[in-house]
């Protein structure tokens, strides 16, 4: 499933939400990439004690709230009453984790989702939980390969986008343009007009990750990508 083609105007993923200016992967931060333009929003999921996808980074929820603890080591419950913004700014004190539930309601059809899958036991939790909004329009990646080849054998249709950390990209695009992939995910500073080629050629977006400032994204652009990652949408 290819849902947009390549365009002079660049998609702009909004990196955990527009996480220069407010909480990362918090309904704050979507609101605010929504209000800046930004054309997507890029999230990352871990599942809860109770198998519920939930909107966080890290395997803990040490950083970026006032509790401690493996996120699978705690409820939903458990998690909601965590702050999830005072460690950015008071200005933000009391915003909870969303539920990656909340946020497809919220989206709906007017933003695109990333959905970046970060445990291994969330892949189908996710697909699960992505049948109740047929309308969502969304990207589901991953740096785990294995696990996207397996969500593609779960649904034959859905949009899935490989990371990657290497500036040794061929093996991972080759397997993103086997498994059916939309894109692929270089780091910003590993992206060449090589890659883009290569991988336009091979029927694949290219959407580099994690760009800020304003000569960098115009090297991405000059290099012919499809759009890119910034906390500053």
């Amino acid at each position: 499933m290819k849902e947009f083609s390549s365009q002079i105007k660049p998609f702009v993923w909004a990196h955990r939400g527009a996480s220069a200016f407010a909480p990362e992967n918090s309904m704050a931060a979507f609101r605010a990439a929504e209000d800046a333009g930004a054309d997507g929003i890029e999230l990352d999921v871990h599942l809860s004690r109770d198998g519920l996808p939930v909107v966080i980074h890290d395997e803990t929820v040490d950083r970026t709230t006032d509790g401690t603890g493996a996120v699978a080591g705690l409820t939903v419950p458990e998690l909601l009453d965590l702050d999830a913004g005072s460690w950015f700014s008071p200005e933000f004190a009391g915003e909870p984790i969303p539920l990656l539930a909340d946020v497809l309601a919220w989206a709906g059809e007017r933003l695109r989702l990333n959905i970046e899958i970060k445990s291994e036991d969330a892949g189908q939790a996710v697909l699960d939980l992505l049948g109740q909004f047929p309308c969502a329009r969304v990207l589901v990646s991953s740096f785990n390969h294995k696990l996207l080849r397996r969500m593609r054998q779960h649904d034959n249709g859905l949009p899935i986008g490989f990371l990657v950390d290497s500036r040794f990209w061929r093996l991972a695009a080759k397997r993103a343009r086997a498994c059916s992939a939309e894109s692929f995910h270089p780091p910003a500073r590993h992206t060449t007009r090589a890659l883009v080629s290569w991988c336009h050629n091979n029927g694949l977006k290219v959407f580099p990750w994690t760009v800020d400032s304003r000569s960098g994204k115009r090297s991405l652009c000059r290099a012919g990508v499809d759009g890119y990652f910034t906390n500053r949408p």
